[in-house]
């Protein structure tokens, strides 16, 4: 007989809770969970679509190994062997920086990325690590460290409580949002509207989310940092700032003025191409709203200022006395998050502790960029004078991840991936990236899988907890993901890979010796092995996470709070449980050596002249940027028949205008070139572009042999990472340009 199950749906940031249909062990079916305390019943197609991503008939069932020169199935046992055999002398002979670390966007997603990948890291050692926030979200993490001394603590918009919402570089009625963990944003945006409230959106599409807005600012691509600089220049010269309740807690308010004094309306808006007198009348907007949030997302960070345009969003809330205070921006409090502490100064925020042994970048959040990937795999070791004596990196370890598809120019990341001494994949598919790999490890679909949103629960914009256990047993001879990687942790670090129980066990001990020494903490002077054995699950995973939960902020402390939050609390409220509306956090949130909001930290303040010489610069004629589908999350959904076809196309939308001056047709193809290549892609003739600018969508390029992908190979798209170089990069974060950069584009001859 059919039965239901609750799942937590792991294909986007939203969370959304699903109901899912069970026929045995298949899927059959997919709806909103009405009773779910955070999404309430919405569902988006991806959500709907859960059971043809988890029966994906090319979803590999067992681990892949090389063997002459072929992949081909093997046990768990030989591939962990082969782990070990192919990790263990590389890092022996060349140290332990030449095995990198590619980490891609569904880490986030599952509760084996988040809870096994410091171990993994822990037990190598490698300063090699490289993951999608260098081509995503690193400068928001870069921002908010060098503001607050927290790189993790970043305010989202009180979406349910705002009344005037300034939205750049977003479109979250298609992302479902980014940074900011709201099921429904398209209704919690009509909502604010309904309400009386107003909603501004600055993108240089008319974008669906742009369409519902009160006001669209078609923006010229790359130049939101000039105009959030104006903005705030217009809050400083006419006295409109009041920080309100942070008004102690804030350093450098008088000299940010002096910093931001050329970033005048008049100033910026040739640059931006937004009118001078609409940038005044946005900032007074702004300050006299009852309350307002200020969000950026990809298309404000992705471009050269991603690391600037950032920051400036946090500095127009605390100008505005909107950060840290309902309707505004604030921090939200996840249930495994650490306890409240009192107030006291931290360790700040650091970049460059260390730098990529080529080009020189600086680290940032203990990751180098994605985009230099290529050349620290293929580019030899030189002698001492010459600068680079460590050695290239020679074995990777990829978890999750696509780089030839996501990382800038995928053609010389093809070619190095095929040099490197050993590979091993954590992957479901044969894919661009994992055919090169020795070892590939699948983890099994998320229906056998349980779910807990550590990351995103720190992003939601309501405070609340959910635990949903796999809706479908382990299938024989599948292994689960958290074992994977616990099991890959012991084979690299040379202990028994077999006991992956062993893991656990040191996390948990580990823990809470640390937990007993705190003086904070209601089991002080406790003894450790009394709460390890006090601790529920049925698994190693599920034991840990009621250790988070207990430490919590929300939690028992293993018995000081009777009515505290416990994973068998949690078990009994399959749909989660309401912990309630963001409140305000500072100053205990700062982490800065100061103790407080560092409006100008140095590094941003070095950084401002680059933004100021954007002033004067001669825009490009034609720049490119990237789009989002509803019914994609970059490279992942295009090989499921339900989520391809439709909106979901790889064109490149241009202008009208464009198409008639350059000669181009819709639906014909037309030649886009760039520094670091060129592609060929159909054009869609269409309005929703401004004029000088076209738009070509991330994560497609499935044309290369060696996969196993049926559906995304029959319609297989271009890949615009490939227009790239991977030299081109935000200074600070490490971050690839990926959006407002140059690019030609001409029509292909017709056909005789």
């Amino acid at each position: 007989m059919p039965r239901t199950a609750p799942r937590i749906c792991p294909l986007c940031e939203a969370t959304c809770g699903l109901t899912l249909t069970v026929d045995g062990t298949r899927v059959t079916g997919a709806r909103g969970d009405r009773d779910d305390v955070f999404s309430r019943g919405f569902i988006c197609p991806k959500g709907a679509a859960f059971g043809d991503a988890d029966a994906d008939p090319d979803r590999l069932t067992a681990p892949l190994v090389r063997r002459g020169g072929r992949l081909t199935e093997a046990t768990w046992d030989e591939a962990f062997d082969a782990v070990a055999a192919g990790i263990r002398p590389v890092a022996e002979a060349h140290g332990p920086h030449a095995v990198g670390v590619v980490l891609g966007n569904p880490n986030v997603h599952t509760m084996a990325g988040s809870l096994y990948i410091p171990v993994l890291l822990g037990a190598l050692g490698t300063r090699s690590l490289f993951t999608a926030s260098t081509v995503d979200q690193m400068p928001k993490h870069v921002s908010c460290g060098l503001m607050f001394g927290d790189p993790l603590a970043i305010p989202v918009p009180d979406l349910d409580r705002t009344d005037f919402l300034l939205m750049l570089g977003a479109n979250p009625l298609d992302s479902n949002g980014s940074l900011c963990t709201a099921p429904d944003f398209p209704g919690r945006l009509k909502a604010l509207r309904a309400r009386g409230g107003t909603l501004t959106v600055v993108d240089p599409r008319r974008t669906r989310t742009a369409r519902l807005a009160d006001r669209h600012l078609a923006i010229r691509p790359g130049t939101d940092a000039l105009l959030l600089a104006a903005l705030a220049h217009v809050l400083l010269a006419e006295g409109l700032t009041d920080p309100g309740a942070l008004t102690g807690h804030v350093d450098g308010v008088a000299e940010l003025g002096d910093a931001l004094r050329p970033f005048t309306p008049e100033a910026a808006a040739p640059a931006c191409d937004v009118p001078a007198a609409t940038i005044r009348d946005l900032a007074r907007q702004l300050a006299a709203a009852p309350t307002a949030a200020v969000y950026g997302r990809v298309g404000a960070s992705t471009v050269a200022f991603g690391t600037l345009a950032c920051w400036l969003v946090d500095v127009l809330n605390v100008l505005t006395g909107n950060l840290d205070r309902p309707g505004g921006a604030l921090f939200p409090l996840s249930a495994t998050g650490r306890a409240p502490r009192p107030a006291a100064p931290g360790r700040g925020f650091a970049l460059g502790r260390w730098h990529s042994r080529v080009s020189g970048h600086p680290e940032a959040k203990g990751e180098l960029p994605l985009a230099a990937l290529a050349e620290e795999i293929d580019t030899p070791p030189r002698t001492a004078d010459g600068g680079l004596g460590a050695s290239p990196v020679r074995a990777l370890i990829a978890v999750a991840a696509n780089p030839v598809l996501s990382a800038p120019d995928g053609d010389r990341l093809d070619k190095a991936l095929a040099g490197l001494d050993f590979m091993v994949s954590v992957d479901p598919y044969l894919n661009e990236t994992s055919r090169h790999a020795q070892v590939i490890l699948p983890p099994p679909p998320p229906a056998q899988t349980p779910h807990f949103d550590f990351a995103f629960n720190a992003l939601a914009v309501r405070n609340q907890v959910r635990y949903t256990r796999a809706a479908v047993p382990l299938e024989p001879g599948r292994v689960p993901e958290t074992e994977i990687l616990a099991r890959i942790g012991l084979a690299v670090s040379g202990t028994d890979a077999t006991d992956p129980a062993a893991v656990d066990a040191l996390v948990i001990d580990d823990t809470l010796r640390k937990a007993v020494t705190d003086p904070h903490a209601p089991m002080h002077g406790r003894d450790p092995k009394d709460l390890a054995a006090r601790l529920t699950g049925d698994s190693g995973p599920e034991r840990r996470l009621d250790l988070m939960l207990r430490l919590g902020p929300y939690g028992d402390g293993f018995g000081a709070d009777p009515d505290g939050l416990t994973l068998d609390r949690l078990l009994a409220h399959p749909h989660g449980i309401d912990l309630g509306p963001l409140r305000p956090r500072v100053p205990a949130i700062l982490k800065t050596r100061s103790g407080r909001i560092e409006l100008l930290p140095r590094p941003i303040a070095d950084d401002l002249p680059r933004l100021a010489r954007a002033l004067s610069a001669d825009p490009a004629a034609l720049v490119l940027v990237g789009r989002r589908h509803l019914r994609s999350n970059n490279s992942w959904m295009h090989n499921v028949p339900a989520l391809v076809g439709g909106s979901n196309r790889c064109t490149l939308q241009v202008h009208p205008e464009d198409a008639a001056r350059l000669g181009l047709r819709d639906g014909r193809p037309a030649r886009v070139g760039a520094d670091g290549g060129e592609l060929t892609a159909p054009v869609e003739v269409t309005d929703t572009v401004r004029p000088g600018v076209v738009s070509l969508p991330h994560g497609w390029g499935h044309d290369r042999p060696g996969t196993r992908l049926t559906v995304a190979a029959a319609d297989p798209g271009a890949n615009v990472n490939q227009l790239l170089d991977g030299t081109l990069l935000d200074p600070l974060s490490g971050t690839a340009v990926l959006n407002g950069f140059p690019v030609t584009v001409t029509p292909l001859p017709e056909p005789s």
